[in-house]
């Protein structure tokens, strides 16, 4: 019976084995089952239903959702064979004559696969040719679109399972078998397919997780200049190396694209919004090493069978870890280098739940979760493998797997015993009824209208954590997240979020025993320490510039922050700026900031140079594209014309927020702008907020803006500005009038 399996698999593909659980899954669906397969990219997933689909009887149909995945899937099969039309296509791209071709051609018996979008499988004029051909089984492709806890949720993709049943039935069968394949889903996800799919009793098989060869990393993303000056450093650290980077906007796809071909690279844009000609041009180009580098949103990359991708990039942190995971995983298929690279900021979170308040409640609250597990990952010290794997349900026995940046750069762990007993009361005292950010208001003691409604404010467990928190404020979450690594508490699957106890946090309770955790990330605008900003930061320099910095502060009365933000330190340590030219091309350093307060640290930098006999390259120039500095300017001279804000956005064709990210980096850049006029209207902004918010800032060593409103205690008004809106007007003016 092996000999059966191996030969065709070697005749059509070549291989002399099977990879993992691919023999049993194929096996399992030629005899007649469903089969549910989770296999990671790059673990052979398409070989399942390929193989069975040339020796099996009929013709199978695979359902995919994307046109560029189908066409390079039929490729690769129509090349395994002399004889064209092994396999087709049928989607809307196709024309009337090659839409007959795949007719006739399946009709006859010659094609053994047809890949079919959700919406062409479900269309009700396809019906009468599906119902007129033989069928060997379905295989469903990416199926986790088809959960709406997926990252890629497809309604169409819910239709399914009532299309086959009708096909069935007209031909006069019990049942088609199903196989749904995916290369990522937990426990949720995977339980939402075979109930939407009708195959609750399929037989699972489930892969492990784990690619040991990807490095994962998270960096802090302070602006779009600075991390645009990364990516250029890194493709330069890795000249001739293909790569895939991911933006959430075919803006920013855009924009990216260009400035990498300005600066000398092989790259090109990929988004829904080009013409389907250039899309499959890039696609095949990339394919055939004539570019090196896609910039793309999500749509890029699904069923690409290209092995030798060596690094992944999140230019935004992604909305899932699931789609994170995907989309990392296509990058060191051949089990060689892969580097994924992920930029994080609080900031696009928010962003991303703004995005969500146009949705239903129901699909708010799942993306809002979901979120929330991605700024989980992006903001613990612990193992990133450990977390991901976690995640989907796997255990990573190792607490360093020395192969992500959280394992190459240990934090020191600290006991939280006692803080894990007081979470694990709670959770209790509430029943088991609540998410995470319930629980830690009710630790913290905080009377939140949410509490108060429950009456949880008049439990004894109300606010045992009060003495905990004062010592340490941030402790909550690591010890909750790091709870349910060390299974104390799962997220219940079915509504999804809220904490319960497991045995062994039962078992916790009785007999604790002590218990290390590691404090998570802080991600401000100017991360303190910068420690991941750039691989070559020179942290001895780091450190004395952060020194001198302090002294400077001291001197002129100010924040330290005022005098450099952090980026601009560590780009210092990187570069070795000696002159005041130099100087200007740091980031966060305008011709007046260098004049105020550069002398005395391009002395320190040129003595330190001297001193350790440091080789210095020159200070890398990343070449803009005008069109940004433009809009900038444009923004300037609106200011300067005293147009109000909003009219300003509006002129610029985006939001709010949006408009304060641009006159933030201009501010940030070492440029002085006055948007008084703005704020000193009193119908805009009360006069004694701006004071209170500015003198904040003037005698915090923070610019966290969160932080500012909850020290200052400012409010959203009611059909005005929000208590975020505020605080930020309120930082650009000071550091406009401070910094620069």
């Amino acid at each position: 019976m092996e000999d059966n399996l191996i030969k065709p698999l070697k005749q059509y593909f070549g291989f002399d084995k099977f990879k993992g659980d691919q023999e049993a899954v194929i096996r399992n669906l030629m005899d007649g089952n469903d089969t549910f397969v989770l296999m990671p990219t790059g673990g052979g997933k398409s070989l399942c239903y390929q193989l069975p689909s040339l020796l099996m009887k009929g013709t199978a149909i695979v359902v995919s959702p994307l046109i560029a995945l189908m066409k390079n899937q039929v490729d690769v099969i129509n090349g395994l064979s002399e004889n064209d039309g092994l396999a087709h296509y049928m989607n809307s791209s196709l024309n009337k004559a090659a839409i007959n071709r795949v007719v006739s051609d399946v009709q006859s018996g010659k094609t053994k696969l047809l890949y079919v979008a959700p919406e062409s499988l479900n269309k009700e004029d396809n019906l009468a040719f599906l119902e007129s051909f033989e069928i060997s089984f379905f295989a469903i492709d990416e199926a986790h679109c088809i959960s709406e806890w997926g990252h890629d949720f497809r309604p169409e993709y819910r239709n399914i399972r009532p299309t086959i049943d009708k096909i069935a039935k007209f031909r006069g069968i019990d049942k088609i078998p199903v196989i749904a394949l995916t290369a990522t889903a937990t426990d949720k996800v995977r339980s939402d397919i075979k109930k939407s799919l009708g195959i609750v009793d399929a037989k699972e098989f489930k892969s492990s997780f784990n690619r040991p060869n990807l490095y994962y990393e998270i960096r802090q993303k302070v602006s779009e200049e600075d991390t645009d000056s990364q990516i250029i450093r890194f493709l330069r650290q890795h000249e001739g190396k293909c790569g895939i980077i991911y933006c959430l906007s075919r803006k920013k796809v855009e924009e990216l694209a260009q400035k990498l071909q300005l600066n000398g690279f092989k790259a090109a844009p990929y988004h829904a919004g080009l013409d389907t000609e250039v899309r499959t041009m890039t696609q095949d180009d990339f394919i055939k090493e004539e570019i090196d580098i896609i910039v793309a949103t999500i749509a890029f990359g699904m069923g690409i069978d290209k092995p030798d991708v060596r690094f992944v990039i999140h230019y935004d942190i992604p909305k899932s870890l699931e789609g994170y995971y995907q989309e990392t995983g296509r990058a060191g298929r051949d089990g060689g280098e892969g580097i994924c690279i992920a930029f994080y900021s609080p900031k696009d979170l928010k962003k991303l739940e703004k995005f969500m308040d146009s949705k239903g409640e129901a699909e708010k609250e799942i993306g809002r979760q979901l979120l929330q597990e991605t700024k989980a990952y992006a903001e613990s010290s612990i193992c990133r493998r450990k977390m991901l794997l976690h995640y989907f349900g796997e255990a990573y026995p190792k607490d360093n797997c020395g192969n992500c940046d959280n394992c190459m750069h240990p934090k020191h762990p600290k006991e939280a015993s006692e803080a894990l007993l007081v979470v694990l009361s709670a959770i209790k005292a509430v029943k088991e009824n609540f998410d995470q950010p319930y629980i830690i208001d009710f630790v913290r003691g905080r009377r939140t209208d949410n509490i108060v409604r429950h009456g949880h404010d008049k439990l004894p467990e109300f606010g045992a954590g009060e003495k905990i928190n004062e010592e340490d404020s941030a402790i909550w979450n690591p010890v909750i997240r790091q709870a349910m690594i060390s299974h104390f508490i799962r997220k219940d699957v079915e509504n999804y979020g809220l904490l319960k106890l497991t045995a062994d946090g039962k078992r916790y309770m009785q007999d604790p025993q002590p218990f290390m955790v590691v404090a998570d990330r802080e991600f401000d605008e100017t991360e303190e320490g910068a420690d991941n900003v750039s691989s070559a930061l020179d942290e001895e320099l780091y450190n004395l510039l952060r020194g001198l910095r302090k002294d400077e502060a001291r001197k002129f009365n100010l924040p330290p922050y005022v005098i450099f933000q952090d980026i601009s330190l560590t780009q210092m340590a990187t570069n070795y700026p000696v002159t005041m030219e130099e100087l200007q091309q740091i980031q966060g350093v305008g011709q007046g900031k260098a004049k105020k307060y550069g002398k005395p640290f391009l002395e320190l930098i040129k003595n330190y140079c001297e001193e350790n006999d440091v080789k210095r390259a020159d200070i890398m120039r990343v070449i803009s594209q005008p069109n940004k500095s433009m809009r900038k300017q444009k923004i300037i001279e609106l200011i300067d014309k005293r147009i109000p804000l909003e009219e300003i956005a509006r002129a610029q064709g985006y939001g709010f927020d949006d408009l304060l990210d641009d006159i933030e980096a201009i501010v940030c850049s070492g440029m002085k702008v006055n948007i008084d006029y703005y704020l000193n209207d009193d119908e805009v902004i009360d006069p004694d907020e701006v004071a209170d918010i500015y003198d904040y800032f003037r005698e915090s060593d923070s610019d966290d803006i969160d932080q500012a409103i909850e020290e200052v205690d400012i409010y959203d008004d009611e059909d005005g500005l929000t208590a975020e809106e505020k605080v930020r007007l309120v930082f650009i003016k000071f550091f406009s009038e401070m910094a620069n």
